[in-house]
């Protein structure tokens, strides 16, 4: 029972927050698709584009970008089930896609003759749906029927389909779920775990399902076995599926925050809850060995794990209560673990070192780990593994760095060398370039890195045009990618790169990103200003000629940038962003990004993001550069509304912005390669208005 002071109290939050949102004058506009809202979306769209679209440049940027993303000369990265490999491709003529097959041998010959399994065009169009692939999750060991994810116009939340990949066919009576972020996994031919909105109460306050149930073929989904139920507070419940040689591992992850949570296991119909540290992560099984990554360190049995290994635990030792971890890989200061895989006779670590990739492979010799540095040419770039399976030795990998375009390779059984599959053509002159890597400090005094590319004979009079890009979040890394419409677009036309790898995200492992949690959240934006000011301090460029580009999460960032320091630059663009801190835990998938920035509803959170939420530093007496806010309204993750009321109080302050709104393409602004080719035009063409 509430005292009267309590009550008291709660009566001054509710009234405090009805004020606060009472004094928001834009709330309409997160309507999304109300009518008024859209009818002020197109006016803005109309707007921006005819500015952007009169730029010398456009069409030739629009025509070249369009040109090298629908090439057919592109790796096709490929999936092996079976006999058969997989692929899924979108061109000129298939703007929604093909998924499609061929065998091993018929993929290594220069013109691949490909057999279409599903063609996403004919399907949307037969169905009149604006249908966009999501991706496939074959049965094994059969690899005779998949359950397809297709998304209306690029949202999160997908419909399931059962399909037969013999008959080429969707299985009349088979699984399928309607549209709803849900996850479906097989347990075998008949059986599925499967999590979804299955009515009232039955998904978090993040809007992610909260109960798991055991779904049989022929069972009306009412009818399935719910087997684990979280609470509303989670963020969600996941089933969780492992292929293995001891069969198929069935796990379910009770995700309590973003980042910590429970794992339990199925076994014979019942759950059994793995003692784990709550922010472990599970990543693969091998040989009996449940592979487990640490987010933080582990004391167990007079040991301490560190932070950021990979352990191994027995499986069935761990069931039955026993606790004796084992490092199969433990990075050092400088390095983090950036994926493990396995296959039938090694676990393949692939790790970074100052922001390049090293591959290790590990075997267990005498109930130890041993490994190898493998592959040891391959520096200096991305290596990205990929086809692997715990049923054959072979897989494949692909390396590439920023001026070195995608080479994919097919690596047998060792010792038999690694045979050259595919090469991505270069589409820019790379030969006059170079890339640095250099360290900025940040405020704190941490050394921060970036990457530097541009003309190795660049001028030093701080007038080249420079563009920063970074990221910053949920231990994310920013790798030296080649990037094709980056050449073609920046490089080729005197632009210098800088790819900053901020704290926030996951270049040196766990502690890089839980250092810059919630109200430490100003490293992060610390170190970025840190680097904008070390490029500028080089002579590399000036103010005037400094533009900043991010994404998502990245979006916050420039945002934060935008409102902080926009003396230092002169373009901004801010992509599918989140920008009103005070309400995105209100909005769609917001809920559950508390882990990260806090709960704005605690008042020592929102005083540390009133000083820094872009949406409320905005000021009408500051000279800001002209912004290009970019957005989707078919994004079911970060809410368009957060860009649009941004740009709506900034119009009305006087400012001169550009915004553009694609009505589909979900959380990544583009539902195909063409509106990808635009959304790119749009972004470049404004770039070099804005910093020539």
């Amino acid at each position: 029972m509430f005292s009267p002071s309590n009550l008291l109290l709660l009566v001054l939050l509710v009234v405090l927050n009805l004020t606060l949102v009472a004094e928001d004058p834009n709330l309409w506009l997160e309507e999304v698709e109300g009518e008024k809202a859209l009818k002020w979306v197109r006016k803005q769209n109309k707007i921006s584009q005819k500015t952007i679209e009169a730029h010398p440049a456009f069409k030739n940027i629009h025509e070249q970008t369009l040109k090298v993303l629908e090439s057919d000369d592109r790796i096709p990265y490929f999936k092996q089930r079976g006999n058969q490999i997989y692929n899924f491709w979108q061109g000129q003529e298939h703007i929604r896609g093909l998924w499609r097959r061929t065998t091993l041998e018929e993929y290594k010959k220069e013109d691949t003759a490909w057999e279409t399994v599903i063609d996403i065009d004919k399907i949307a169009k037969t169905e009149k749906e604006n249908w966009v692939y999501k991706g496939v999750e074959v049965l094994q060991p059969s690899h005779d029927r998949a359950i397809v994810r297709l998304s209306r116009g690029g949202k999160d939340a997908s419909v399931y389909r059962e399909f037969d990949l013999n008959s080429r066919t969707f299985v009349p009576k088979g699984f399928k779920l309607e549209e709803a972020k849900s996850e479906l996994t097989w347990m075998d031919r008949n059986t599925t775990l499967v999590a979804t909105d299955f009515g009232k109460d039955s998904l978090t306050n993040s809007g992610y399902p909260r109960i798991v149930k055991l779904w049989k073929r022929g069972q009306p989904l009412s009818d399935a076995r719910k087997i684990f139920e979280g609470k509303s507070t989670d963020v969600g419940i996941w089933p969780l599926t492992l292929n293995t040689t001891d069969g198929t591992l069935a796990f379910i992850r009770r995700s309590q925050t973003f980042y910590k949570g429970e794992y339990h296991f199925l076994k014979d119909n019942k759950l059994l809850k793995l003692p784990l540290p709550e922010d472990a992560r599970i990543k693969d099984y091998y040989d009996g060995q449940l592979l487990i990554e640490l987010k933080s360190k582990w004391d167990i049995n007079s040991r301490t794990m560190a932070q950021g290994a990979l352990v191994s635990l027995d499986l069935e030792k761990l069931l039955n209560g026993a606790i004796e971890p084992k490092i199969v890989h433990k990075p050092d200061i400088h390095s983090t673990i950036t994926s493990v895989d396995v296959t039938a006779d090694a676990v393949i670590v692939n790790t970074m070192t100052k922001v390049k990739s090293r591959l290790l492979r590990y075997i267990m010799n005498d109930g130890e780990w041993i490994n190898h540095s493998i592959f040891k040419e391959l520096k200096n770039g991305v290596i990205y593994i990929s086809n692997t399976s715990p049923h054959r030795q072979d897989y494949t990998l692909s390396f590439q760095n920023f001026l070195t375009p995608a080479t994919l390779y097919h690596v047998p059984p060792v010792p038999s060398p690694r045979v050259k599959l595919k090469q991505a053509p270069r589409h820019f002159d790379a030969s006059r370039l170079t890339v640095q890597q250099h360290w900025a400090t940040s405020k704190d005094g941490t050394q921060v890195p970036y990457f530097l590319v541009g003309d190795k004979n660049r001028r030093s009079d701080g007038k080249n045009p420079t563009l920063l890009y970074a990221y910053g979040g949920f231990e994310i890394s920013m790798r030296p990618w080649y990037s094709s419409t980056t050449g073609i677009n920046w490089f080729a036309r005197g632009g210098v790169y800088a790819l900053a790898n901020i704290r926030g995200g996951g270049e040196f492992g766990p502690s890089w990103h839980q250092s810059a949690l919630k109200t430490k959240r100003n490293k992060t934006y610390e170190d970025f200003i840190a680097v904008a000011e070390n490029i500028i301090r080089k002579g590399i460029t000036t103010p005037r000629h400094l533009g900043i580009r991010g994404g998502s999460n990245g979006g916050l960032l420039t945002g934060v940038a935008l409102t902080k320091r926009p003396d230092l630059f002169n373009a901004v663009v801010c992509q599918v962003p989140l920008l009103d801190m005070q309400r995105y835990t209100k909005l769609l998938a917001g809920h559950s990004w508390i882990a990260e920035y806090g709960d704005p509803e605690i008042p020592e959170i929102w005083n540390f993001w009133k000083k820094w939420s872009p949406y409320h530093n905005i000021q009408k007496d500051i000279k800001y550069p002209r912004v290009l806010f970019t957005t989707s309204t078919k994004d079911d993750r970060v809410h368009p509304g957060h860009a649009r009321k941004m740009v709506a109080r900034m119009k009305k302050q006087g400012h001169s912005v550009l915004y553009y709104e694609n009505i589909e393409g979900g959380h990544s602004g583009a539902a195909n390669l063409k509106q990808t080719a635009y959304a790119q035009a749009i972004a470049y063409a404004y770039l070099l208005q804005q910093l020539k």
